[in-house]
């Protein structure tokens, strides 16, 4: 019924440093190959994306998450875009949604139907 203390100090032995290292071992390697696969290349999509909406300047053409075109006519401090769309139409856009930004000068693709 109860243990001897021979068995209690084999039983210990060996569950010793090796085994908790080979119990850990696993989880050290799915976070690792998570970072590598996961996390970092969206850390570096984001400072991607952050670095294209700072450099958002007059005159660039840029295209909203709605996939409305249009040509930035004045870029206000507080996170908003000024752009125009047509020749009368001027709109006010978050910077934030703003999905590509092609520079002026830059070719587009032409249609290819």
């Amino acid at each position: 019924m109860f243990v001897t203390p021979a068995f209690a100090q084999t039983a210990t032995a060996a569950g010793g440093p090796e085994s908790i290292l080979i119990s850990v071992l696993p989880f050290v390697a799915v976070f690792a190959i998570m970072y590598f696969l996961i996390i970092r290349p969206q850390r570096a999509a984001a400072k991607r994306r952050d670095e294209m909406l700072k450099n958002i300047r007059r005159g660039d053409t840029i295209i909203t998450g709605g996939g409305i075109v249009a040509k930035v006519t004045k870029v206000m401090d507080n996170g908003e875009l000024e752009v125009q769309i047509s020749e009368q139409t001027k709109i006010r856009v978050l910077q934030s949604m703003v999905a590509d930004v092609r520079v002026k000068g830059e070719p587009t693709a032409a249609n290819t139907k």
